[in-house]
């Protein structure tokens, strides 16, 4: 199952990624022709498809499967897609492409899902400490920082997801007990600000971003400390 799986995984990655040039997926979007640059598209995607599967022609009805839903999808992306819509529906394009690829496996070896897994304490313990470094911190953050607030604030929320990242990988490096990345983490960082609070003439600006990394970089490593506590309790 894992291998056909993967098979199928890494015709759509060579189909998406590697083999699709700029100019057919600028072409798909706004040029004259876009129905050429999307058969170009899908036929990419069948080469790749019989050569990672070495031509097996017992998966013909699984490839036309894929195929036909892949050029749908790609067609509906393209029918919809605008500025404000292109990331969620980049997401949405590819996690449609996956469970087309998965619904095709199960046809031809079956496997089960186990729901239970999904709900285990280990999960649970992993999903709630995942929020809690990434948007609970946030918020959490944004609150305690609303006396500092700046004027120029990013109306893209850019320094929240960068935030996020950040937690994340603290976090990564602290339940991989990697302390040395938290401390490379900190360094880039305070290289990367340096500029600004070297530009700075208000006085508050160095003290948001002083407080805002502090804050940021305490609750990861709290966070990742509390969830390695309460992976031994289970």
């Amino acid at each position: 199952m894992l291998a056909l799986s993967f098979q199928f995984i890494l015709a759509h990655l060579i189909g998406d990624f590697l083999l699709q040039p700029d100019k057919w997926v600028k072409g798909k979007s706004d040029g004259k022709h876009k129905t050429k640059y999307l058969y170009y598209h899908i036929g990419v995607h069948a080469l790749a498809l019989l050569l990672c599967l070495q031509f097996q022609f017992q998966y013909w009805l699984g490839i036309i499967c894929i195929l036909g839903t892949h050029f749908i999808f790609d067609w509906m992306k393209i029918r919809f897609q605008n500025k404000k819509n292109e990331i969620l529906l980049f997401f949405a394009d590819q996690i449609a492409h996956l469970i087309v690829i998965a619904a095709v496996v199960l046809c031809y070896e079956p496997y089960k899902i186990d729901i239970e897994y999904c709900f285990a304490p280990p999960v649970i313990v992993t999903l709630v400490a995942l929020t809690m470094v990434t948007q609970v911190s946030a918020i959490v953050i944004k609150v305690l920082l609303s006396r500092w607030k700046m004027k120029d604030e990013n109306p893209n929320q850019a320094g929240k997801y960068i935030g996020m990242l950040e937690r994340l990988f603290i976090f990564f490096f602290v339940i991989m007990n990697y302390w040395e990345g938290v401390g490379f983490l900190l360094a880039a960082k305070s290289i990367f600000r340096f500029g600004d609070l070297n530009n700075a003439k208000d006085r508050s600006l160095t003290e948001y971003v002083l407080i805002g990394t502090l804050l940021s970089f305490g609750m990861a490593m709290l966070i990742a400390i509390g969830y390695q506590y309460m992976k031994a309790l289970i």
